[in-house]
């Protein structure tokens, strides 16, 4: 058998477990599971990044999605969005899909991390990427190379600020908005405070 050169063999490992299987030797088909293609399991792990770290990694990252160069828009605005303009552009708070415009999935930042901490990569910021919660979402616990995803570079802040300054400047003469409603302002208060101190 020839072995792919994408899954490394993988594959062909298992047909040969098969074989041994057929061959009613369980033993030979466990001693090549466990010598060639292990289970390792996959640990779910609680992550530690606050509205701040996020906002850190969006204007690093420059609003742009890490894996596909998408540009993103900024949690705040797209909320706005919706609370101005309801019908239009809806959302709702437990994400139902028929119930939200898909920009919630396909524009909403996350930070995600680039070699998954339940497969052992680090829960700090050097390990931390932007990408889209539709991105996110498919990624889940496999590394990059396992998807035949690569990293593109960071956007230009200067160029595209995920309309931040939109959300500031609208929030900031709609201050009953920000009253009223605990997510706009806990991001606008992330949001300023990153702009000041970094």
């Amino acid at each position: 058998m020839e072995s792919s050169s994408r899954d490394g063999g993988k594959a062909e490992i298992l047909a040969l477990v098969c074989n041994s299987l057929d061959q009613d030797d369980g033993k030979g088909a466990r001693a090549l599971l466990r010598s060639r293609y292990p289970f390792m399991p996959v640990a779910k792990v609680a992550r530690r990044y606050t509205d701040r770290d996020c906002m850190r990694v969006f204007f690093r990252d420059g609003f742009v999605d890490r894996y596909t160069g998408t540009q993103l828009v900024h949690p705040g605005a797209l909320r706005l969005l919706s609370i101005v303009l309801p019908d239009e552009f809806p959302f709702h708070r437990n994400w139902d899909t028929s119930k939200t415009h898909f920009a919630f999935y396909e524009l909403f930042p996350t930070v995600d991390h680039l070699v998954p901490v339940a497969r052992g990569g680090l829960d700090t910021a050097s390990n931390w990427v932007t990408t889209s919660m539709l991105r996110n979402s498919a990624k889940a616990q496999w590394t990059l190379e396992e998807l035949g995803w690569s990293l593109v570079p960071p956007g230009d802040l200067a160029a595209w600020d995920g309309l931040t300054e939109w959300f500031v400047s609208y929030l900031t003469a709609h201050p009953a908005l920000q009253r009223e409603n605990k997510y706009l302002q806990q991001w606008f208060t992330a949001t300023v405070s990153v702009q000041s101190n970094g």
